[in-house]
């Protein structure tokens, strides 16, 4: 039996983003999901269309009409208002694993939401940098609606 081999950093992503909300995480959470289906823009500000069914198993895919589409993966865990993981290749169509964990806590008044997203697989340059960046206006648009309610 050969050993065990590590697995190359160039095969794996982790990005990590945090924000603290100004809303209790029962509003919090509603955004997010929300925000995971159709409340979800592209960074250019268009619809992605995707459809989220929050319960476990259930699909997190991009609904392009006529039963055509993307499947961006399943949901792993759901635990209202405070857990929510996804996994699947998400928008990669290529031989990849992503793991997306939404961890919210609330802090007094606020709630603090964590992001994790963890990524096995080959993955492109263009998507490593454009997951940053999405990541990042996710949580502004979950910060900004939350505190809108």
């Amino acid at each position: 039996m050969e050993p065990a081999t590590a697995i190359p950093s160039e095969l794996m992503v982790h990005i990590y983003k945090e924000t603290l909300i100004e809303a209790p995480a029962s509003i919090v959470w509603d955004v997010l999901i929300e925000q995971s289906g159709p409340g979800l823009s592209s960074l250019d500000g268009k619809p992605m269309n995707l459809k989220l069914e929050a319960w476990p198993g259930g699909r997190w895919f991009r609904d392009l009409g006529n039963n055509t589409g993307h499947l961006w993966g399943h949901v792993q865990v759901i635990k209202p208002p405070t857990l929510l993981e996804l996994n699947g290749p998400m928008f990669m169509s290529y031989p990849v694993i992503s793991h997306v964990q939404y961890r919210l806590t609330e802090k007094g008044n606020s709630t603090l939401l964590a992001l994790t997203h963890r990524v096995l697989g080959e993955m492109t340059a263009e998507h490593r940098q454009g997951a940053n960046r999405g990541w990042e206006q996710i949580l502004a648009n979950i910060k900004a609606r939350a505190r809108k309610k």
